[in-house]
């Protein structure tokens, strides 16, 4: 019996690590991790959108064929009970979403996208967790590490063009940056393509670790992937770069080649910086990077202020998930940034301010319990066997990723989010079942051994005996698939409306056929919220509209059809928060319309206007003009 199950096992490697399954696993890694961290193309409303449709399919086939090719996975194992705080965080978020959705004001279309988002970051998850166990964490991490490694190096290419050769930059192939002198990458944004390259870095130190990447061409690799990071002048990428420098020389687990590279990244970094600030043209533009002026990170203080305030308003429920945007942009602040934010740009902040603070812990505590098992595992696997190095590079990896979500929100992009979750249940699986695992080696990739802190269930094992394939997960990985084709095949309802093809059709009919639209329609009632000839015939759409992202013109449009509904207390709320904003955009709505605030103009004096009866009477000001008599909040606007 026990012959047999080993007989069985060695012809499931082999067909998982056939050279034809190999070639399958890699080439529908690059697709899952590569290919979204390199397409410049997109169609509007969305720069994005693509990218993650990508990242979904991707992931979810890379899932469907890698659990298919290993075969069983044990029916029962240590690793299920490390996974489940990630799991159960999940869940929360999810039933925190649905509830904005079902009970409060948060639109359907985006109470389901964030529902589909947390369902896949959840499926990748328990698939890490579940290809650990079955495929091993170095034959599960190889596919995914080749895929950061070519998505890394593609990027560092398209960040030399976007700074040494910006008319290159077509826009199809290499986007072009929005910043001169500072390199976004496709992805468009600077720290986007900072970590992404920090990722890189891990995933070649891993590589040229296991060997798969010889030291000269690891070099040359490393090189281009620090000046990648140099040119996207990231704070938050300089300081994933001194991490990595000090994880060098703690990383017990690596060979001396790895650490002693791993130790010099700041230094590195350091030449890279400095030759590219007095070789740029625009060099003066980007050592102003370091300081505390000419970028978002100078307004992070402020919304981090009114983000404070709003939890102290709010502190047991919060503003609802997904609704920050719209309780912090309808609140009074006189300081306000300039800035439209959508994200309190700190992930703990974010789930204080939408979840309210008793299940912000919650959840916090859960993911943190998480993060620190993980870590607190590759501290243990340094010098403890062969498979040290894959407990560290995932570790590092979820490392990076919680770096960067105190400053921004990688997290809300599927190329960062699905990756995050691969990682953070591989390195969980892997290790959590090594008492339990036997002492046998099952087959390895190859036809080497594996030690049990590999993951394998051993054969012939009380594991291994009670193993069994797992067609649900593999299932729910097709589907994920599926849906993301499906999700493409909905997004084309509003493309149409912001660039129609010939033959598209009417505005009003593209809108009308964009608001039918299960994932996507609050692009649609935005385009109809901000053409309505009549505004206060578009409330429908302005209650949709408002919850995704309230700008210049959407508050413009919202306080004329408030007005034309004869709310004025409420349209001269929202024009009052639109002043703060300072934008440029609305000066002609906001200064102009009113002469006696423009600067250097004397007041305009009332205009006589003749009514029904012939009678002359005084026109009013302007509605904007006068402030709102009584205090607002988002509340009153649900």
């Amino acid at each position: 019996m026990a012959h047999d199950e080993r007989t069985q096992a060695r012809a499931t490697a082999a067909r998982a690590w056939s050279p034809e399954a190999t070639a399958a696993a890699c080439a529908t890694a690059l697709v899952a991790v590569a290919l979204p961290w390199l397409l410049a193309w997109n169609l509007p409303p969305s720069s994005t959108f693509l990218n993650q449709a990508i990242a979904f399919g991707g992931w979810g086939a890379l899932l469907a064929l890698r659990l298919a090719a290993v075969g069983t996975v044990p029916a029962s194992w240590p690793a299920s009970r490390a996974g489940r705080p990630v799991v159960l965080a999940l869940v929360l978020l999810g039933a925190a979403a649905a509830a904005s959705g079902a009970f409060g004001s948060l639109p359907s279309p985006l109470a389901l996208s964030a529902l589909g988002t947390l369902a896949a970051a959840g499926l990748v998850f328990v698939g890490g967790l579940r290809l650990a166990r079955a495929d091993g964490a170095e034959s599960a991490l190889a596919p995914v590490a080749l895929a950061m490694l070519v998505g890394g190096l593609g990027s560092a290419v398209v960040a030399a063009i976007q700074v040494g050769q910006p008319a290159w930059a077509d826009g199809a192939w290499v986007a072009a940056s929005a910043l001169p002198g500072r390199a976004s990458g496709n992805l468009r944004q600077p720290n986007h393509l900072a970590t992404l390259s920090l990722w890189a870095l891990v995933a070649l130190a891993w590589l040229v670790e296991r060997r798969r990447v010889g030291g000269a061409a690891g070099l040359l690799f490393g090189l281009a992937l620090v000046m990648a990071v140099v040119l996207s002048f990231s704070r938050t990428g300089t300081v994933g770069i001194v991490l990595l420098g000090l994880w060098g020389l703690v990383a017990l687990g690596w060979s001396a080649r790895v650490r002693v590279g791993l130790a010099l990244l700041p230094l590195l970094y350091a030449a890279g910086w400095w030759l590219a600030t007095h070789l740029a043209s625009h060099g003066e533009d980007a050592a102003a990077r370091f300081t505390t002026h000419g970028d978002i990170s100078s307004s992070r203080f402020a919304i981090w202020s009114d983000t404070l305030a709003l939890i102290r308003a709010r502190p047991w429920t919060g503003v609802g998930w997904g609704e920050f945007n719209f309780a912090w942009s309808l609140t009074p602040s006189p300081h306000r940034p300039v800035a439209f934010f959508d994200h309190t740009h700190n992930l703990p902040l974010q789930f204080a301010v939408e979840l309210g603070l008793p299940l912000a812990l919650l959840v916090l505590g859960l993911l943190g319990w998480a993060l620190w098992r993980l870590v607190v595992t590759a501290v243990r696997a340094a010098g403890r066997g062969p498979h040290a190095p894959e407990a560290q590079a995932l570790a590092l990896l979820v490392l990076l990723m919680a770096l960067h979500s105190q400053l921004e929100y990688p997290l809300w992009y599927a190329y960062f989010l699905l990756p995050t979750a691969f990682a953070w249940g591989l390195g969980l699986g892997a290790w959590a079942g090594r008492a339990g695992a036997g002492a046998a080696a099952a087959p390895g990739m190859a036809g080497e051994g594996r030690d049990p802190a590999d993951g394998a269930a051993a054969p012939g094992s009380a594991a291994a005996a009670t193993a069994r394939r797992p067609l649900a997960t593999i299932a729910c990985a097709a589907a994920m698939v599926v849906a993301s084709l499906l999700a493409v095949a909905d997004y084309w309802r509003v493309v149409v409306i912001f660039a129609p093809p010939p033959g598209a059709g009417s505005l009003d009919a593209r809108i009308q056929a964009g608001q039918r639209s299960l994932l996507f329609a609050h692009h649609a009632h935005y385009a109809a919220a901000t053409s309505a000839p009549q505004p206060g015939e578009a409330m429908t759409s302005f209650r949709v509209a408002s919850h995704y992202l309230l700008d210049t013109r959407l508050m413009m449009a919202w306080a004329r059809a408030w007005h034309a509904v004869g709310d004025d207390e409420r349209a001269r709320h929202v024009a009052d928060r639109l002043r703060e904003f300072r934008n440029p955009a609305s000066q002609a709505f906001l200064v102009e319309a009113c002469a006696d605030e423009a600067p250097g103009n004397a007041p305009r004096q009332p205009s006589a206007v003749p009514t029904a009866d012939g009678r002359a009477a005084v026109a009013a000001r302007p509605f904007q003009c006068e402030p709102a008599p009584r205090r607002l909040d988002d509340r009153d606007f649900r």
